[in-house]
């Protein structure tokens, strides 16, 4: 356990008699309700509720997060605030969270400008010996931000840098920010990038693959190119990389677009290879539009395996003026990332049909729609993945041109199935053939993949598209 850490309980004076026993009892219940104290220079954050999509669970400044665990104590780290280089959070479950008043960086070293307010993107793992932190901070002689290294004995800190130097500090090429750590076989690797977007240089963002001493103070070998930003949604750059393996093949998440705006993005590109090529994703996995508005420019992501053996992601949105701390369920569909509360679409034209028919439809997403939904045994069978059970927001793409039999524009159903179990009925409101609008109603979904069902129902409606959240 941190040394900083305090029981549930502090010793009181007792009162005498029947109001000690009040008193005592009425403590007892308010420790139990408000839960543990947290020791001085710590402020405990209470969550809000949490359903498995993106929710604020430290609602204050906390920046590129990155998290390591060390027992079971879950620590976070993030971008400088209130003149901390770098700050700390500990929680046990990912949701209830302690944030530690200390500076977890006191000194960024020598190479460093005193600047906190230019330190950022933290990253934290257990070294064997100890535990190394790799940052963000101003190169006094390039001017620069560039990549340096400290140790501490334990999670908590307080970090020491190492070198006179920075770690890595591509100069020319506008520098480097955003170390992250990946480790296979015995070996670890630094993945950065560089910040061609700074200072005006036009430069292209390449994020790299480099190997490392154990430890993280040394650099062993070249760097390699993964990807750059070369898709509409980036921007001029991609950063804040984070590395995972699933179901045998190598996932590259990573942010992209302007960090101060609603535009910045969450991308993952996959390979079969960690020094790629890595192929990325048709669609960015978060945006404030995937999120219906919920995170606002969300990024900084980090993968966590949580208490319950499952992988949750972590990331940073705007809230209030500053980039608040978010936590939620990730799930992967055959190793591509799907995170609970984040839209993915799935075209009908691109479902299994029974007894319905795809046709050409210029209004439609991508041009076509399905239609001819029309018979006892029509349906429309979606596959979807669902990062965690419960409830998931099912919004329908449609349009409904029927007519009942006094030639009045008309309401539309279909029938609901998930996993052959009915699960009511869609409606659909009268929009005319070929106005396509959307509806939203909630479908039952459990963890993993979902058979999605849409069927004949009353009157007629066509399907240009689902999405699932």
């Amino acid at each position: 356990m941190p040394s900083h850490r305090t029981s549930s309980f502090h010793m009181i004076r007792r009162p005498a008699g029947r109001l000690a026993s009040l008193a005592s009892l009425l403590f007892l219940v308010l420790a139990l309700v408000l839960g543990p104290t947290p020791a001085p220079g710590h402020t405990a954050v209470a969550p809000p509720a949490v359903d498995g999509s993106p929710s604020v669970v430290v609602d204050r400044d906390f920046a590129d997060p990155d998290i390591v665990r060390a027992g079971a104590v879950y620590h976070a780290y993030a971008t400088n605030s209130g003149h901390r280089h770098i700050q700390h959070a500990t929680s046990r479950d990912l949701r209830h969270w302690t944030v530690d008043d200390r500076d977890m960086l006191p000194d960024p070293g020598s190479w460093a400008a005193p600047r906190s307010d230019l330190v950022w993107a933290p990253e934290v793992f257990d070294d064997g010996a100890g535990f190394t932190m790799q940052y963000t901070a101003r190169d006094r002689a390039s001017g620069r931000q560039c990549i340096g290294v400290a140790r501490a004995a334990a999670p908590d800190g307080p970090f020491r840098p190492r070198g006179e130097t920075p770690l890595v500090c591509p100069a020319r090429e506008g520098g480097a920010i955003d170390a992250s750590s990946y480790t296979e076989g015995g070996r670890r690797y630094l993945l950065w990038k560089y910040d061609g977007n700074c200072c005006h240089l036009g430069q292209d963002t390449w994020l790299h693959l480099q190997p490392t001493t154990w430890d993280g103070t040394r650099l062993t070998g070249d760097p390699v190119r993964l990807i750059r930003q070369d898709q509409p949604w980036e921007g001029r750059l991609v950063e804040a990389p984070t590395l995972v393996k699933r179901a045998g093949h190598y996932v590259l998440l990573y942010s992209a677009n302007a960090y101060d705006t609603s535009a910045y993005a969450t991308g993952y590109a996959v390979s079969p290879r960690l020094t790629g090529p890595y192929t990325k994703a048709p669609h960015p996995l978060m945006t404030t539009d995937s999120l219906s508005g919920a995170v606002q420019g969300p990024g900084g992501q980090d993968v966590v395996e949580g208490p319950d053996g499952r992988d949750h992601i972590v990331l940073h949105g705007w809230r209030g003026g500053v980039r608040t701390l978010y936590r939620a369920d990730l799930g992967w569909a055959g190793g591509h990332p799907v995170v609970r509360g984040s839209k993915v679409i799935h075209q009908a034209e691109q479902a299994r049909l029974n007894n319905a028919v795809v046709r050409a439809a210029p209004g439609a997403s991508g041009g076509r729609a399905v239609g001819h939904i029309d018979h006892p045994d029509s349906r429309v069978e979606f596959r979807v993945f669902a990062a965690s059970a419960g409830p998931h927001t099912l919004s329908v793409h449609f349009a409904n041109g029927s007519l009942d039999a006094a030639g009045t524009p008309a309401a539309a159903t279909h029938r609901l199935s998930v996993d052959g179990t009915d699960a009511g009925v869609v409606l659909y409101p009268h929009t005319a053939w070929d106005n396509w609008q959307m509806t939203v109603r909630t479908a039952p979904l459990h963890a993993g993949w979902n058979t999605l069902s849409l069927s004949k129902g009353d009157l007629y409606a066509e399907l240009d598209y689902i999405e699932v959240s």
